[in-house]
């Protein structure tokens, strides 16, 4: 045991002691160094002239877009014009059983939003305060932080809304004979 003790204390010195024989290298020793990375380097060839021809011989691409996205925009009014709803969305501020606190929610939003039509619907069993209808929810998003600092609980739901302009078909005897007892 004694002499891996030794042992060990030999190879500690020996492996502390100084680093005066190895070679003293400052900055000057490596002021001529140069190294050549060129020929490992992936050449790209130039595509600039190539993009000028492209660029000129393209039509001019908004005109094209918008007379499509119009026509989109027109086929898809004329088709759901006679439909009597349209889906959207609307900002939910209460909703619960409590008649009573559905009144007062609505009080509060005149109170303290008086720019905003509140609505309030009554869906058996519970009690529905609403503001706004919007085709989209991001325009429901400005009005919604509004509301968001007096009503914590408000949220954004998706909900169907009677057009205005819709008017039902006329009703015949015929139609509605059907129905009848």
């Amino acid at each position: 045991m004694k002499n891996f003790w030794i042992l060990g204390i030999v190879l500690v010195v020996w492996g502390c002691k100084s680093s005066a024989a190895l070679p003293q290298v400052d900055a000057s020793t490596f002021s001529g160094y140069q190294e050549n990375l060129s020929e490992g380097l992936t050449d790209f060839p130039d595509y600039s002239q190539a993009l000028q021809q492209l660029n000129t011989s393209l039509p001019a691409s908004s005109q094209s877009v918008d007379v499509q996205l119009e026509e989109r925009m027109r086929s898809g009014y004329e088709k759901t014009k006679g439909e009597p709803y349209f889906s959207g969305f609307t900002v939910l501020v209460y909703s619960g059983v409590d008649r009573n606190e559905a009144f007062r929610t609505r009080d509060n939003l005149a109170l303290f939003f008086p720019e905003v039509k509140t609505e309030m619907q009554y869906q058996q069993p519970r009690y529905l305060v609403k503001v706004g209808r919007y085709g989209y929810k991001i325009e429901a998003q400005p009005v919604f932080y509004k509301l968001k600092t007096q009503f914590p609980t408000a949220r954004i739901i998706q909900d169907r809304f009677l057009r205005k302009e819709y008017t039902p078909p006329p009703a015949t005897e015929s139609s509605n004979a059907q129905g009848q007892n």
